[in-house]
Formats: C-alpha cells, structure tokens, sequence
C-alpha cells in the first residue's frame, strides 16, 4: 500500500514516516508535502498515487479541507489532529477516521485495519456540510487556568487572559494586568479550550482575546497587525491563511 504524508511538521512527519516503516513492512511512503498547495500539485500529478493519506488538519498555507475542494479525492484518509471537538465530528460524518496527537500505536494499527477493510470512498458533501456548520457540538469551555510559579499555585480565570504566545518553545500567558505566567498547556491544546466566540488564534504561535484587541493596522501582502492591550512584546499579526476567518470572528 502506498501513502501519502501531509503534515507541515518536520519533526512530526518523520516521527510518523519512523512508525509507519517499523510496523507496517506493507506500506511504501510515496510522498509528503506540507502545504495546501503542494499537496494538490502532488495529487495532480500523473503516476503519484496513494491508498491512504494521512492528514494534519492545519497546514503551512491553510487547513487541509480547502484541499478537498480542490481536488476529487479517492483514496483513504486519516486525519492526525490535536483537535478533539468539532473537527473529528466533521471527519465522522465524512466516514474518515482520525488521530489524536500525539499519536498513539495501538490507535494508528486500528485505523489501517479499517482503511484495509473499508471500501467506501469520502462522502466529501458530508465532510463539507459539517465543517460548514451541518453539525453542531455542544461543549464546555475551560474557566481557568492553574500556573505552577516557584512554590504558588496561581488559579488564572480564562476572561483574565489577554493573549497566549509561543517564544522558542516556550509557551507564555499574559493577563489583561500585565501578568506574564509560563504555561505548560500547548497552544494546540487551548485553543480548543478556550470559548471560539472570544479568543482566535491569529496564528501557529499567538492566540488572542477579542476584548485584547486596541486597533488593527492593515499591511502589504493582505496581512493584519494587530495593537494589543497590554502591549505585546513582539510584533502581532494574523497569518495571511487566517485573514478572512478572522475578520469573520471580529463581526460576528
């Protein structure tokens, strides 16, 4: 069997390639790609071909589903995802099974059995309508965090945290009192956490309040700054790919 690698992660993907290889000497790894786009062009492109596509949700230009409108896909897709809400009920209706990250073997071994065994191709309506709005999930949203500073245990409630962001592998919340805890939860991890309608991730490493958000500064190439109170310490802007989401989430 041949597959497809689509993660934007170095380390990930070879992690992944690594555990394919060890315990499945039936499965070749025909490509990778890291991006909406270059993941499309693979697919395109005579002779490449794959049974089964692994596939992260969040790629270097955009989410995958966009790659689902671009191209008719046939083969078996698993999705690997640190989300666990509405996304998984997506790919659900969508008959495609998915991963938890950090990926566990047991659970990627369950779902190969049953792209081995399932015959039926991606009901791409389906997947669409749920990523769309066709299913709604009902969830609770996380009301505080607990930081771990020296020898205090500090409860940090979420309508008190003004942003999150990543600093060289360093994960830092910062209240709207100017506080500045490090937290161990990963951005990943609370994004799904935290209420959608309140906070968005402007990017791969910066989650930010809407109540945090002072002015947006409108820059060349369609990118948006973004002047947060309290001041940020590095220079806060929205990732092209999330422009028009985000400008969906300020309006609604």
């Amino acid at each position: 069997m041949k597959v497809l690698i689509v993660e934007d992660e170095i380390m990930a993907q070879k992690s992944l390639i690594r555990t394919i290889t060890q315990n499945f000497p039936d499965m070749e790894i025909a490509g990778t790609s890291g991006s909406v786009k270059n993941t499309v062009e693979w697919l395109k492109t005579p002779g490449n071909h794959a049974d089964i596509i692994f596939m992260d949700v969040e790629l270097s230009d955009g989410e995958c589903f966009e790659i689902f409108r671009q191209h008719d896909i046939k083969s078996k897709v698993i999705m690997t995802t640190a989300y666990d809400s509405y996304a998984i009920k997506a790919f659900e209706a969508g008959s495609i099974d998915y991963l938890l990250k950090p990926i566990d073997l047991s659970a990627l071994k369950r779902a190969v059995a049953r792209c081995r065994t399932n015959e039926n191709s991606i009901d791409i309506r389906s997947l669409l309508q749920a990523m769309e709005g066709g299913h709604t999930v009902q969830k609770e949203y996380k009301e505080r965090y607990i930081i771990r500073f020296n020898d205090r245990i500090i409860p940090v409630n979420t309508d008190k945290v003004a942003y999150v962001y990543s600093e060289e592998k360093t994960n830092w919340l910062i209240t709207f009192d100017g506080e500045k805890y490090i937290i161990d939860s990963s951005l990943d991890v609370m994004i799904e956490e935290l209420d959608s309608d309140k906070f968005f991730r402007i990017s791969r490493s910066c989650i930010i309040s809407i109540n945090a958000i002072k002015s947006i500064i409108k820059q060349s190439g369609s990118r948006l700054k973004i002047i947060s109170t309290p001041d940020a310490p590095f220079e806060m802007t929205v990732s092209r790919s999330r422009v028009d989401d985000f400008l969906e989430w300020l309006e609604r």
